[in-house]
């Protein structure tokens, strides 16, 4: 069925290569060119997604080389299986705390001052909170090929009511119904088939363009699409967001310079449109950006509105040249709606309301302007809602007929089918739902990506591990000139005790580093998620795989520098174990302090956290205060502490030989009074000593064996490889735990 009013008549992009009308077949391979022919009477116009991809298709499966693609503007077409997103009613409120009023013994004051006593008045303000509307009533249509802009003052409600559209208000919140043609949206497939891009520019600052929307390719597009249509798309990509001449640069940072503001935020949007989705939401684009980089991202959007695709957006006060590139708008204020409709209705919608906009003047700075006076004035914008509600009731020339929509399911599949929503993969079910795959690609194909990524970004900031592996260094120097080649005497006892609990807490605090990079992370890892990019559990596993090798190098380079120095027991198996257990004391401590980085999301509260908890694992490690002296009451924190294992395990691979012998003779009074006894006194001593019990003692008779020692200590309830397998698995539960809790804290939805 046709649209009332609307020119259905067809202009096919045309592309250009050096200046010449590219052809899309090569000539020594016949191609069908009925196939790339446009008949609107039974929809066969392609798309801009599948016009590109029978480019990869003509280039065969090898890497093409690059070619610069470029569209002439053409008219504004209507597919002819178009969307349409529906929004009725939407009602969104919140409840928020009310100052704190004065104390009692205040009050006396205010009555004497005058301030009211009526009881009633009192108890309005002692009420803690109130209900403030942020969405009220919001009706509306977005359609395929155009762009719907949210206009509006700060406060309006404009990021409200995107999120409301793109599902990010948690359910029972939300009052109002969203369909898209006139089916419920459920939420599952809004994931699949729209993108959200936030207002901050959310990228990984050392990878380039090129490599972004790269990775963005591998993670939205399927693993059927080859590598070499891969690189194609991301190529005209590149080519349709104008950032050719900034592929190859990296996004930047604040220490690291980068693509200006107006690039950053094209590949923001690139990034998420790599899949070309249904449906696109945007959250204030143009914020932050002059004038012509704004017009260039809306040019942008439009280009991406008539490739088949729904584009909503939010925008703060559009140029004069930004309106143009507009389909329809609405104006908000104070969460209602004072105006819906295009922008070439403005000047007779105001005009018949009593404010006509002069001529020469900005139809929407003249809009928000006038928007600002009534809100300030005693009776608000009352007029202007209840203008626009009689204003919107009355028939419309340009409203769709509704039963020319297809079924969603129909409309989903056909889309997929002409080259939008790539990451799709059809089927027989009737459900919507089930027509798109809710990820694009194996557990195991997200994991190997997001491996790839993170090492790429961490190798290019090769300071960060410098300074840990120097911070590595320094300790283990320090400690093995300070502790160098222990004896096997009492004090020697006691200073390979406070070595080895110095040693594990220092491990465990220098894992803090590992809190600021999920943290950093954090919200691009909210926004990837948020839309199915790839599954959490794909994140905790390549976070995991990736930091091995850094904790193996800085485990190798803490052993051999103190383990020989230092004159440890064992000799090259000794030396195996102390290695893998400061390897296994590194990862169980990243594990901790990564699992309290989804928890906590401000970096000096966490380093706050971390460094209170690992001073109490110190404290019940066993070295300050043995096993049978703890507290009864404090026992439990005594067996979670995760410098307990490790400690525990290093003393008994230093003294579980029995055969070694650490206090003879007179080596005994050390540490006592008797100390400063002479010899010959302490030789008389040990024949007393000996006559009293029947025991035959000398100079050189072995009092205290390894043995001995670790019973002092109170190690004895595990063995030194059960205590290296307890802090491995201390580590995969710390991960699991982290798991959790970006499964529960990473929801992404207002309240």
């Amino acid at each position: 069925m046709a649209r009332v009013g609307t020119d259905y008549s067809f202009k096919p992009p045309r592309f250009f290569l050096d200046n010449q009308p590219l052809t899309f077949f090569d000539r020594r391979q016949p191609m069908e060119v009925e196939s790339l022919s446009c008949n609107p009477n039974n929809g066969a116009c392609p798309t801009l997604g599948e016009l590109l991809k029978r480019v990869g298709d003509a280039n065969g499966d090898d890497t093409p080389t690059h070619q610069v693609l470029e569209m002439e503007d053409s008219e504004p077409r209507s597919l002819p299986l178009p969307f349409v997103l529906s929004f009725t009613n939407l009602t969104y409120s919140v409840k928020t705390r009310r100052k704190m009023s004065f104390p009692t013994c205040f009050r006396w004051k205010n009555n004497r001052l005058g301030a009211s006593a009526d009881p009633v008045e009192q108890s309005e303000n002692n009420n803690y909170s109130n209900t403030k509307i942020l969405l009220n009533d919001i009706s509306g249509e977005a359609r395929d090929g155009e762009i719907l802009a949210v206009l509006g003052a700060s406060g309006s409600g404009k990021s409200t009511l995107i999120d409301a559209l793109a599902n990010r208000i948690a359910k029972g919140s939300l009052k109002g119904s969203t369909t898209l043609n006139g089916e419920p949206l459920e939420s599952r497939l809004l994931k699949v088939i729209s993108a959200y891009v936030m207002q901050d520019d959310l990228l990984f600052p050392m990878l380039t363009v090129e490599e972004t929307l790269m990775f963005s390719a591998e993670f939205r597009l399927p693993r059927s699409l080859s590598k070499s249509k891969k690189k194609a798309r991301v190529q005209a990509l590149i080519d349709q967001l104008g950032l050719r001449n900034a592929a190859k640069t990296v996004i930047g940072d604040e220490g690291h310079r980068g693509v200006s503001g107006g690039e950053r935020r094209r590949v923001s949007i690139g990034t998420d449109i790599i899949h070309d989705p249904i449906i696109l939401f945007l959250d204030e684009p143009t914020s932050g950006l002059d004038s012509t980089s704004a017009f260039m991202v809306v040019k942008v959007l439009q280009r991406i509105a008539q490739s088949g695709s729904i584009v909503i957006m939010s925008i703060h006060q559009p140029s004069y040249r930004i309106i143009g590139l507009l389909d329809r708008m609405i104006f908000l204020s104070r969460g209602q709606t004072v105006y819906s409709g295009s922008p070439s209705s403005l000047p007779p919608f105001f005009a018949e309301f009593g404010h006509p906009i002069p001529e020469n003047e900005n139809r929407t700075e003249f809009a928000l302007d006038l928007i600002r006076e009534l809100e300030g004035s005693p009776g608000g914008t009352k007029a202007l809602v209840e203008f626009n509600k009689s204003n919107r009731n009355l028939p419309r020339n340009d409203d769709p007929d509704r039963q020319g929509l297809l079924s969603l399911k129909d409309a989903i599949s056909a889309s997929i089918s002409r080259g939008k929503l790539v990451s799709g993969t059809t089927n027989n079910d009737s459900n919507p739902t089930s027509t798109v795959s809710t990820f694009a690609n194996p557990f195991w194909v997200e994991v190997a990506v997001l491996s790839r990524r993170s090492v790429t970004n961490t190798r290019r900031m090769p300071e960060l591990f410098g300074i840990r592996l120097g911070a590595i260094l320094v300790t283990g120097f320090i400690l093995a000139t300070m502790f160098y080649h222990l004896d096997n005497s009492p004090k020697g006892i006691q200073e390979r005790l406070g070595f080895f609990a110095f040693a594990m807490s220092t491990i465990f605090y220098t894992c803090a580093d590992a809190l600021p990079v999920f943290l950093q992370e954090r919200y691009v890892f909210m926004r990837e998620t948020a839309y199915n990019a790839y599954r959490r559990s794909s994140y905790v596993l390549s976070h995991s795989i990736v930091v091995i090798p850094s904790l193996i190098f800085l485990s190798f380079a803490f052993a051999a520098t103190t383990f020989w120095a230092v004159g440890l027991d064992g000799g090259a198996k000794g030396f195996f174990f102390f290695f893998g257990t400061i390897m296994a004391a590194f990862w169980a401590g990243s594990s901790f302090v990564t699992f309290l980085s989804g928890v906590v999301s401000h970096v000096m509260l966490g380093y706050t956290v971390v460094v209170a908890i690992l001073a109490y694992f110190l404290l019940f490690s066993g070295f300050f205060i043995t096993r049978d002296r703890i507290p009864v009451y404090w026992l439990w924190f005594h067996y979670i502490s995760l410098v307990k294992y490790p400690y525990e395990g290093v003393l008994q691979n230093e003294f579980d030989d029995s055969t070694k012998c650490f206090v003879r003779g007179v080596q005994m009074f050390d540490n006592t009074p008797l100390e400063v006894v002479p010899t010959a006194m302490k030789v008389k001593l040990l024949k007393t000593l000996s006559s009293s019990l029947g025991v035959n003692i000398t100079s050189t008779t072995c009092v205290t064996t390894g043995a001995d020692i670790l019973m002092q200590q109170g190690v004895t309830d595990l063995s030194k490889w059960n205590c290296l397998w307890i802090t491995i698995a201390w580590g995969f539960f710390f991960r699991i735990l982290f798991y959790f809790s970006l499964l529960l804290g990473s929801k992404n939805k207002r309240r």
